[in-house]
């Protein structure tokens, strides 16, 4: 078994939430003020109103501590400060504090009305205004001419930008496990790195999707996720396909595994092959391997009968043995590393 690189418990324990609907409001700018100095030989003192601040923006931030979107189903309003008035004596009103909402990286922000596409957060750090604060009101200074040497007017902040938006969790993985229910995903998982999904001889032991981070002899790491079983309409929407297949969008590499101990290996593949393409066809373009499992079930005899009947699949192996794996994760590893040089 290769030596396993720890995988952070977000992935495990903590449910899994990747799919949620918030509404952000920014803070209306400050009101500008209307005031005079009381200075003699000066016209009513002269103007000194200062403008009003502007409203907090609402931004949000990737954090690659995060793995799920489970904090934003407690709390669905974030609203950022409202700016300060204007005052005398030319000063212009603080500007409100933003409010900061972080997120998983890997998550998709959309308007929720308009259906636009605010921004794909893919690294550490990165971060959208996703409602921008109203400006500040003109103090009465501003207005002053030669024509207008006492002005009484000034203007209101203008009010926050208001928006409801959909954000969308797409786990960013190099390796996607694409197979039916209780194929042995879970399992080859498990073999290969430090995650512990739940293992059970019945279909869809796994609900969410799990994350593994598997770590080479040559120093090299790469990252492989588990998506839930599908099954033949999960790009119709049923089973729990059509939840999770929005996760294979990001992977670099797809490894399907079927499982080798029924009689329509070949089917699996095919039915596979044509849920991708429903639900988009880009994701056929992507690199991928065929694995078909559980060949520690097979007898020696069986063993030699099946390599020519499956001569098609990349490799014949045994997620729960190890069987294999070794092999599957070298050329894993030689596909990730020809796409990083470009």
């Amino acid at each position: 078994m290769i030596a396993p690189l720890r995988v952070s418990a977000e992935f495990a324990p903590m449910k899994f939430v990747d799919e949620t609907e918030i509404e952000v409001v920014a803070g209306r700018g400050g009101h500008g003020c209307v005031s005079f100095r009381r200075e003699k030989h000066v016209a009513k003192g002269g103007p000194d109103g200062g403008d009003g601040g502007r409203g907090g923006d609402v931004i949000c931030r990737a954090d690659e501590n995060l793995g799920t979107l489970l904090d934003l189903q407690h709390r669905r309003r974030y609203r950022a400060k409202n700016g300060k008035h204007g005052s005398g004596g030319n000063k212009t009103g603080e500007s409100g504090a933003d409010a900061v909402i972080r997120v998983p990286r890997g998550s998709v922000i959309t308007d929720a009305e308009s259906g636009e596409i605010l921004a794909d957060l893919t690294r550490d750090g990165q971060s959208v205004v996703v409602a921008c604060g109203g400006k500040g009101g003109r103090g009465n200074t501003y207005f002053k001419s030669s024509t207008h040497q006492s002005p009484r007017k000034a203007t209101r902040g203008a009010p926050g930008q208001k928006r409801r938006l959909k954000i969308e969790l797409w786990l960013i993985a190099d390796v996607g496990l694409v197979g039916f229910p209780n194929a042995g995903k879970s399992t080859f998982l498990k073999q290969v790195s430090a995650a512990e999904p739940k293992i059970a001889a019945y279909p869809f032991t796994t609900l969410q999707p799990q994350l593994g981070v598997v770590e080479r002899p040559t120093y090299r790491t790469f990252s492989v996720a588990d998506i839930p079983g599908l099954i033949e309409g999960a790009s119709a929407g049923k089973g729990l396909g059509l939840q999770f297949l929005r996760h294979i969008r990001r992977t670099k590499v797809l490894l399907f595994i079927l499982d080798g101990q029924g009689n329509k290996v070949e089917e699996q593949l095919t039915a596979l092959l044509a849920e991708l393409r429903e639900f988009d066809s880009q994701l056929l373009k992507k690199p991928h391997l065929v694995m078909i499992n559980k060949i520690d079930l097979w007898n020696a005899q069986t063993k030699k009968e099946k390599k020519s009947q499956f001569a098609w699949a990349d490799f014949l192996a045994s997620a729960l043995s190890g069987e294999g794996i070794r092999e599957i994760l070298q050329e894993l590893e030689k596909i990730l590393f020809a796409a990083a040089q470009g």
